[in-house]
């Protein structure tokens, strides 16, 4: 439940609309903004933390002490009557899948941005971390079901439309089905891929897919928050209204025992999400819009080299 609370986006077009002026001043600052941060502090640990699948041949050389045996290309060695070896480089190209929940409750925010903003500037920041890697990254917008889907490619020109899809799509849907988003990701991307959910996570039924794709591919996932939603304030009797449905609820804020009941069961929502996450082993990055995002994604960046 969010207080009511205007549409700050009514105004803006689908993403089949024609490009507004506003709007392409917002992309274009957006991307500046992020591809500084990409130069300066993400691109060079975006490389070192999600690595290509597998292994490709690249030559054969001559055998030296200390070579595995094992790599002893045999036909080669029979040619040339001394041993020679096979040499693999690293699979470097990856392919990126930014998955972004674009359902009623993105709209919400009581501090300086709404959480689709938010999902619009970790795009922004994923999808140029990928092309200065020469990476392929593909885009899903869901809400209960799936809105848009950008098949993954390369080029600023296609990085800069999914950063526009973000900012301007409009759902037909309000509601959220993490589990729908995740089952076309798992059918769309048959190789192993780097996913990036970015939700709210205000949804139910997630887990058993969530668990599958987690041993599919390296997923991460971003909860967006705003601090308003895990707690009432003392405001006395006030409308609260589910934005994905629509329901109207009238709830005595003043009262003490109603503020902790609330508060506790948002506590405990979140710390069961976070078990759940390290149960799968996926990494959960927590975004609440009250703060600078900036140092949980250097936190998260610094975790996952130690790891490796």
């Amino acid at each position: 439940m969010t207080p009511i609370t205007g549409n700050k986006n009514t105004e803006e077009e689908n993403s089949s609309s024609p490009i507004s002026s506003e709007l392409l001043k917002k992309v274009r600052l957006l991307e500046l903004r992020t591809r500084l941060q990409v130069r300066d502090v993400f691109g060079g640990r975006y490389q070192s933390i999600f690595k290509g699948q597998g292994m490709d041949f690249d030559e054969v050389r001559e055998y030296f002490p200390g070579d595995d045996v094992r790599s002893i290309d045999w036909n080669v060695s029979a040619r040339m009557d001394s041993p020679y070896v096979k040499i693999y480089r690293e699979e470097r190209e990856l392919t990126v899948l930014l998955v972004v929940d674009v359902s009623a409750s993105g709209e919400f925010g009581t501090h300086t941005h709404l959480k689709r903003e938010i999902a619009a500037e970790m795009t922004a920041l994923f999808a140029l971390c990928a092309l200065t890697n020469n990476d392929k990254v593909g885009l899903i917008l869901f809400s209960d079901k799936i809105e848009h889907f950008v098949a993954p490619k390369k080029g600023r020109r296609h990085v800069l439309r999914m950063i526009r899809d973000v900012l301007a799509f409009k759902p037909e849907s309000k509601g959220t089905s993490v589990s729908v988003a995740m089952k076309y990701a798992l059918h769309a991307m048959r190789k192993r891929s780097v996913v990036f959910l970015m939700s709210d996570f205000m949804d139910q039924d997630y887990q058993s897919v969530l668990r599958v794709a987690s041993r599919k591919h390296d997923l991460v996932a971003l909860e967006l928050y705003d601090p308003r939603e895990r707690e009432l304030p003392n405001a006395g009797l006030v409308p609260l209204r589910d934005k994905e449905t629509g329901e109207v609820v009238w709830t005595d804020t003043s009262s003490a025992s109603i503020r902790q009941k609330y508060s506790e069961e948002m506590t405990r929502q979140t710390h069961d999400r976070d078990m759940f996450f390290k149960q799968i082993s996926v990494d959960r990055i927590e975004l609440p819009m009250d703060k600078p995002y900036f140092m949980e994604l250097v936190k998260f960046f610094r975790n996952r080299e130690k790891r490796r």
